[in-house]
């Protein structure tokens, strides 16, 4: 020590550190970068379930990117980031999880490329609802928080549906596409007094999009409102549903606040039968029609129910096997918003379904 310190001759260089083993220590690195997200393994119950459910039914969420839902889709912790990058193959091997809600599309137009990118990540049977760009749906131009400002000139432009949205998602997706959903946000007063007016630029743009079965045999164009005058048969339901029918289109049943019960909706299903059932439920009516960021911070991460919905539960069982029971295709896509947790509130639901009575199930 004394020679090191005062200028003796050096000690010797120590010998180089023994190369870490390379699997474990590297493996850490990688699931940071979100390449080890992995699938949670589900229970034997869980995958009976699956089985004793119609092979028309395909449950799913809205989009598939949420950290809490740990220890129910995903096995360990994971960012937002990483599950929207690689979680979606993994979101598809749920047995109840057959199809899922593409959200994203709502706020910007996709790509055929960003399509194909989903579609090679699912199983053959998997098929997608996809919400159409608010850029021809939202009659009001949206503000940096959302709401609507001023009226929007493309507001239910055939083209830019067709351009944007139609067209990209067929080449894309292929048969992989379940429903094209037209959602149409709440209309302001001045248009909704004019209502038959609006219903015929929807028909217009309705009839100006290619036909979804030859590229996809199970997929339709869907049209959701979140205004009740569209299904009132008093006023413009019964019009609506003609247009929908005149066009090979089907009435997205949206279970939602702003929207009448589920019963109160189903003369637009009768109109349009036979044919498939899509709906959304999408909020749980106890947070009224504007309570979206209520229950966002009521409910995150949306790992458990925090408001069950057994009559929502049970008339939509009823419902789905009633369609299914007449050979008719089925896609329900279910929010965190309408208990607190998207995967439980669908396997309540399978539960409810697989629970039904023959006759139901016969329809």
């Amino acid at each position: 020590m004394q020679d090191d310190l005062f200028g003796g001759p050096p000690a010797p260089p120590p010998p180089p550190p023994p190369a870490p083993a390379p699997a474990a220590e590297e493996a850490a690195p990688k699931r940071k970068k979100g390449i080890g997200v992995a699938a949670q393994p589900q229970d034997e119950a869980l995958h009976a379930l699956a089985k004793r459910l119609p092979p028309q039914l395909r449950l799913g969420t809205s989009t598939w990117t949420y950290p809490g839902w740990k220890g129910l889709v995903w096995e360990g912790e994971h960012s937002e980031a990483q599950l929207s990058k690689n979680g979606l193959p993994l979101y598809a091997q749920h047995p109840l999880l057959r199809t899922v809600s593409i959200d994203r599309s709502f706020y910007r137009p996709l790509t055929v490329s960003q399509y194909e990118r989903y579609a090679s990540q699912v199983p053959d049977d998997f098929r997608f609802v996809v919400k159409a760009p608010s850029l021809v749906t939202d009659a009001l131009v949206r503000s940096e928080d959302g709401r609507g400002r001023e009226p929007n000139p493309a507001f239910l432009n055939a083209d830019l549906a067709r351009t944007e949205f139609v067209e990209p998602a067929l080449q894309g997706l292929g048969h992989k596409i379940g429903a094209l959903v037209f959602q149409l946000s709440p209309l302001p007063m001045e248009q909704l007094d004019r209502l038959p007016e609006v219903l015929q630029r929807l028909r217009a743009l309705l009839r100006a999009q290619p036909k979804v079965a030859p590229i996809a045999p199970d997929g339709i164009l869907a049209v959701e409102v979140r205004d009740p005058e569209w299904v009132r048969e008093h006023w413009i339901g019964p019009d609506f549903a003609a247009v929908l029918r005149e066009a090979g289109a089907t009435y997205c049943i949206d279970l939602h606040p702003k929207m009448p019960p589920l019963a109160d909706q189903l003369p637009m299903l009768r109109a349009l039968w036979p044919g498939p059932l899509v709906c959304r439920w999408m909020l749980n009516t106890v947070h009224g029609p504007y309570g979206y960021e209520e229950a966002e911070k009521l409910y995150e991460p949306f790992d458990r129910v925090h408001h069950p919905d057994p009559e929502n539960h049970e008339a939509l069982a009823r419902l789905i096997t009633g369609v299914t029971g007449a050979g008719q295709n089925a896609y329900i896509c279910i929010s965190n918003h309408a208990e607190g947790s998207a995967p439980r509130t669908i396997r309540t639901l399978a539960e409810r379904v697989a629970a039904q009575p023959p006759a139901a199930r016969r329809g």
